[in-house]
């Protein structure tokens, strides 16, 4: 066995091999406080549209920053502001027409089944409510037309935008950020120059609102989410008469800004806030909502009330956000390019020259925006992260909890940002009311169920059309994150809190499962996520009896439940429950073009580009098919993924997310990194977004966990150390990845060969490590760290 050396040394030993890899430049394991270690996004013009500003926020809070220079605009949003207000689209009516609809399924009638579930099976209205804009800090600054040396930037590293130019002889500089410990936005204004400040500063919003000065040096903006709301989802153009409206009154809403300024005049009215002959300015702006009976007003103000100098604000907002980012550091090949402006970057790269540094800086930034978008006690990241300016968003900019949600979080434990997964495991629990109401009144079943969608008001009941929304596996997709959470982290505290959620999402599956002719446990009804098959006599359908995907979750549902309840003791005879039920669960199938299945039978799809890939969840983010574990299902999952790709598959931003995944667990780096090339170069905005087109989150997500898959995995059993190392990458080093087994793991390679890895153990134990066809057993001890070399060879 090898033996850990002692913490001190080790961690002295990591500083030595990261500053030799880094071809003399510094890079510290536990950085301090100075200057920026980027990586920066840059840019020589203002943004004109919405997807060319750039993103803060405090998990709560966010704001897009246009950087405009006679005219600046930071939009805004506040994460529990949504239309409407709490519903509960349960049918009551739902159970006395399940089995006809099985019954049809069962015969192979599945236009029929999909047409009697359209008006029967669906929640009452079936459409839910949308994340909202809250309104836009406008300045203005006179004199301003003709600026020069412009730049605008967001460092990554100090979560701040800045915003300089040159008029004249003076330099103005804006800095936005959005602090979490102060729960506020602010924007701080310099110039070189005395007394060079004037401008003025206006709120305004989308919705009906009222403004107020607050004297002598503040502005409060209110109003409320008010209207007839026809949901987002209008372009699905449903012929069924039942779109979701809601009529009157919402959620209030405030919004209050306060600037500190140092010499020069400040003044309020009704026409706005106006500084004169400031050296200095200091604007911070709060907002909440009623969400839960808050007093908005109230706490606007309370957030406002301690009053800090902008120094000390930027300070406390720098450690919080650092104590988060700096876990991680990334380098691929020379970071020589980072000066360039980041469009220019990307124009490169669609012109099909090579830029990995970009691919590190893609990687930092969906680490920026999770840590931005999703902090402990805030709602979790949805569809946009925390990000709208549409009253009618694209598909509502909701929670799409049949891959889109879920991939949010897929980079949160990997790369080090585990406190951002609570949000997700928050929204779990306020599930569970819903959920229960829902599994009872449509499928006779104990437990809770979610389906394909749910809102800010956590609706759990099939919503948009049958061909979408009646997919039941929602709620069991999410519970496997619980413990995903506790794989990593090894906190049986956690799991003792998260084992009840478990439990009842896989009472659920149990009681929802049935007995097909074979005596197979199979799921009716149900469909493949969104695709359409063919079968045998040529007719396509949607709805069926046993999507693969649905057996891929729930074997993850099942088995870690079983695992949590060896963990935590007792439970006998839900374990029983659970092992007889896996083992009656129907195989996974390769079918006639050496393809996994993606029904039970061996249908085509009318479609076979498609978007999505569920039936490869077993694969990623799912591990019960392995490259070694499973070889024959492996091969079959990759004529699968091959099948996709070849027929124009991954023409949406998050789904070419998930290919990089996939290759990555099959270990094929230069597919992995091809693909992730092409997510840069045909689905990422000027500011980095993923596109979907339009904008959604979740490719950012998706391509940042692709990238952590490529340089490390430990899904099966052992820690996989570059196991999907493109050549494009031949010189490089990561720091502070996660594993599973409570592990954190440094890794240096170069001629693209590994020459260092670090492990760092939370718990101690034996872990196997593998290097390609090198494999060593490590004895590790708790908080000590173990140094490896390219050969596993203990240093």
């Amino acid at each position: 066995m090898l033996r850990a050396r002692s913490k001190t040394q080790s961690l002295a030993f990591i500083a030595c091999v990261f500053t030799v890899s880094a071809g003399g430049e510094a890079m510290a394991v536990v950085p301090g406080n100075g200057e920026s270690m980027g990586p920066v996004l840059s840019y020589r013009q203002p943004a004109n549209e919405w997807v060319e500003a750039l993103p803060v926020g405090n998990g709560r809070l966010g704001a897009m920053v246009f950087g405009g220079v006679p005219e600046e605009r930071i939009q805004l949003n506040e994460d529990t502001f949504w239309s409407g207000g709490p519903y509960d689209p349960v049918n009551e009516e739902a159970l006395q027409d399940l089995p006809v609809v099985r019954r049809l399924l069962w015969e192979g009638r599945y236009r029929e089944a999909q047409d009697l579930a359209d008006r029967k099976l669906m929640g009452r209205p079936r459409h839910l409510q949308a994340y909202q804009p809250l309104g836009d800090l406008r300045l203005t600054m006179a004199g301003h037309d003709r600026p020069t040396e412009y730049r605008r930037e967001l460092d990554l590293d100090r979560a701040v935008v800045r915003i300089g130019y040159r008029i004249g002889r003076t330099t103005f500089t804006r800095e936005v950020f959005a602090s979490a410990p102060d729960q506020s936005i602010v924007v701080r204004l310099t110039a070189d120059g005395p007394a060079k400040l004037h401008f003025a500063a206006m709120l305004d919003s989308q919705q009906p609102f009222g403004l107020r000065p607050l004297a002598p040096n503040g502005l409060l903006m209110t109003g409320r989410w008010r209207g007839d709301l026809t949901s987002a989802e209008q372009h699905l153009k449903l012929s069924h008469g039942l779109q979701a409206r809601w009529y009157g009154d919402g959620l209030a809403f405030a919004v209050r800004i306060e600037a500190a300024a140092r010499g020069g005049r400040v003044r309020v009215d009704d026409k706005g806030l106006r500084v004169s002959g400031a050296d200095s300015v200091t604007l911070r702006l709060a907002a909440a909502t009623s969400f839960r009976g808050r007093d908005p007003e109230a706490a606007c103000l309370a957030a406002l009330r301690p009053r800090r100098p902008g120094g000390a604000l930027l300070a406390r907002h720098l450690a919080d956000h650092r104590a988060l980012s700096r876990r991680v550091r990334l380098r691929l090949g020379s970071e020589g390019r980072d000066a360039v402006p980041t469009d220019v970057r990307l124009a490169a790269v669609r012109a099909g020259r090579p830029d990995p540094s970009l691919a590190a800086t893609y990687f930092q930034f969906g680490r920026y925006l999770l840590i931005a978008s999703s902090r402990p006690g805030t709602q979790p990241a949805n569809l946009q992260g925390l990000w709208n300016d549409d009253l009618q968003p694209a598909w509502g900019s909701k929670y799409t909890i049949n891959v889109n949600t879920e991939m949010n979080y897929w980079p949160a434990e990997v790369t080090n940002l585990a406190e951002c997964h609570e949000p997700l495991f928050d929204l779990l629990e306020q599930l569970r009311e819903s959920g229960r109401r829902t599994a009872r009144a449509h499928y006779g079943a104990r437990g809770f169920v979610a389906h394909h969608n749910t809102d800010l008001w956590r609706v759990a009941a099939p919503v948009d059309g049958a061909r979408w929304g009646l997919w039941p596996l929602g709620g069991a997709w999410l519970s496997t994150h619980l413990f995903e959470h506790y794989a990593f982290g090894g906190d049986i505290d956690f799991l003792r809190r998260a084992y009840p959620v478990m439990k009842e999402a896989a009472e659920f599956v149990l009681d929802f499962l049935v007995e097909d002719a074979q005596g197979r446990l199979v799921t009716n009804p149900s469909h493949s996520p969104e695709n359409v098959f063919v079968d045998d006599k040529g007719n396509e359908g949607v709805l069926c009896v046993g999507a693969t995907m649905d057996f891929g979750i729930i074997r993850e549902l099942f088995g870690g439940c079983l695992e949590a309840a060896r963990v935590l003791g007792g439970e006998e005879e839900f374990r029983a429950r659970l092992q007889h039920a896996l083992d009656r669960l129907p195989p996974y199938q390769v079918g006639k073009h050496g393809q996994l299945q993606e029904w039970l039978q061996d249908f085509d799809e009318a479609e076979p580009g498609h978007r999505h890939v569920s039936h490869l969840f077993g694969l990623h983010p799912g591990h019960s098919i392995t490259l070694r574990g499973t070889p024959e299902l492996a091969r079959a999952a990759r004529v699968s993924l091959d099948r996709r790709l070849a027929n124009g598959g991954g023409g949406t931003g998050w789904s070419r997310a998930w290919i990089v995944n996939l290759f990555a667990r099959l270990r094929d780096g230069e597919k992995a990194h091809e693909n992730l090339t092409t997510l840069l170069a045909r689905s990422t905005l000027p500011n980095l977004f993923d596109n979907h087109p339009p904008f959604q989150i979740d490719g950012n997500f998706g391509g940042t966990a692709g990238i952590a898959e490529m340089l490390l995995q430990s899904h099966a059993g052992e820690l996989d150390l570059l196991p999907a190392l493109p050549r494009a990458w031949p010189d490089g080093s990561v720091s502070g990845l996660r594993a599973r087994g409570g592990f954190e793991v440094d890794l240096v390679w170069m001629r693209g060969g590994l020459e260092q890895a670090v492990l760092r153990s939370k718990h101690g134990g034996v872990c196997t490590v593998r290097y390609g066809e090198r494999i060593v057993s490590v004895d590790t001890r708790p908080g000590a760290s173990i140094v490896l070399d390219g050969a596993l060879r203990a240093r």
